[in-house]
This record gives structure tokens, C-alpha cells and sequence, in this order.
């Protein structure tokens, strides 16, 4: 049997479900088409690198799973290459069950999601935390952002999927609505200018 990206997922066990509720014929037909991709494309980056929030997940070595989430400004996720994700660890609690998971079980999965444009992406692979490096420390911290890189964690993809938008709620970022009032406020401003003006124009013709 041939080998397909999604089998990082859809194991044995999962496409005899599939085949048992009717889906595996249409997830049959992806896998001969290529099945999922593996390098990150320009569009996967550019969505990867607008994000401000990502969810981490590890399993130990008794394959228990945590989930960690990991925020900050736009950009300190970034792509440094086809197939590479990498982010500053900023301090925090410092329970360390990410590390210490990862120390046992590279295996590793990011989750993001964008509310504003109802989008997800789910991304397979393998995570390591590096210490220590200062230069790639540097070069992963957000400018002028006001946290404390611990470490530095690298996502080596495998495979990655995105999902449909459905039952995805629909929510902004509080600075993109925020944006968006103030333009709105400046555009009333601008037309109550324009009808005292006109206002006074027809006031001054009587």
C-alpha cells in the first residue's frame, strides 16, 4: 500500500471509521490526487505569520497530551523555510510540561485558527526546544515586544491540512475593530463638517 501525507493522521484504525461511516472513498480520492502537502507554501506562510495566537500540542512518553497555548504579535510565528516554523518561548508559569514533553516525544501538532476569516490550518510534525542560541533567539524575537525569550522552539513540518469554515464563530481582534471605529468616527466627522458647510451655504443664499 502506498504511503500518503495524510497518514500522519489517518491511520489504519481511523480509515476503517471513515470506510464504516462513508467517508473514505472521498478521502481515498485526495490521497491519489497527493493526499495532503508537506512543504509550506506562500499562502500557508502568509497565514502563519499574521497569526497572534497558536495552539501546541505534545504528548509524553506514556502518550498523556497536553495543549499550550502560545500568543504574541503578529509575526513571532515565523517560516524560516519550506518545511521549518519558529517562535520565541517566552517565559511564563515555567512548569515546563512542553519541554519536558517534547524531551520524551518530538512528536508535536500546531493548531491555528483565524476567527475574523472563519479559517483554520492543522499542521503535523515534530518540535525541539532549542537553548541557549542567542543569535536565533534574536533573530525570532518580535521588536520591541515586552516579554522574556526562555528558549526558542522549532516545528519541523510532516504534513498539514485546513479545515472548512464551518461552525467557526466569527470574531475580531480588539485593535482591528478598534481601527475600524476610529475610521468610522473620522468619516462622520468629515460628513457632519460637509452639512454644517452646506448648512451654511444655503443659509447665507436666503
Amino acid at each position: 500500500m502506498n504511503a500518503h501525507t495524510s497518514d500522519v493522521a489517518f491511520t489504519p484504525t481511523v480509515k476503517a471509521i471513515q470506510a464504516r461511516k462513508g467517508s473514505r472513498q472521498a478521502y481515498a480520492r485526495v490521497e491519489e490526487r497527493g493526499g495532503w502537502q508537506a512543504a509550506i507554501t506562500p499562502d500557508l506562510a502568509a497565514f502563519i505569520e499574521a497569526q497572534t495566537s497558536v495552539f501546541l500540542s505534545t504528548a509524553n512518553a506514556d502518550g498523556q497530551p497536553y495543549i499550550q497555548h502560545r500568543g504574541g504579535p503578529a509575526g513571532f510565528l515565523k517560516v524560516l523555510d519550506e518545511r521549518t516554523i519558529g517562535f520565541a518561548d517566552f517565559s511564563g508559569n515555567r512548569q515546563f510540561i512542553t519541554q519536558g514533553n517534547l524531551s520524551d516525544n518530538p512528536q508535536a501538532f500546531l493548531f491555528l485558527i483565524d476567527y475574523a476569516h472563519r479559517q483554520r490550518i492543522k499542521i503535523w510534525g515534530k518540535a525541539q526546544v532549542v537553548e541557549g542560541d542567542a543569535e536565533l533567539t534574536a533573530r525570532l524575537m518580535p521588536q520591541d515586544y515586552k516579554a522574556r525569550p526562555e528558549q526558542v522552539i522549532l516545528f519541523t513540518v510532516s504534513a498539514w491540512d485546513s479545515n472548512c469554515s464551518q461552525h467557526i464563530p466569527q470574531r475580531f481582534e480588539a485593535a482591528d475593530v478598534a481601527a475600524a471605529l476610529g475610521e468610522r468616527d473620522k468619516r462622520i466627522e468629515r460628513l457632519e463638517q460637509e452639512i454644517a458647510r452646506l448648512r451654511s451655504d444655503a443659509a447665507a443664499r436666503e
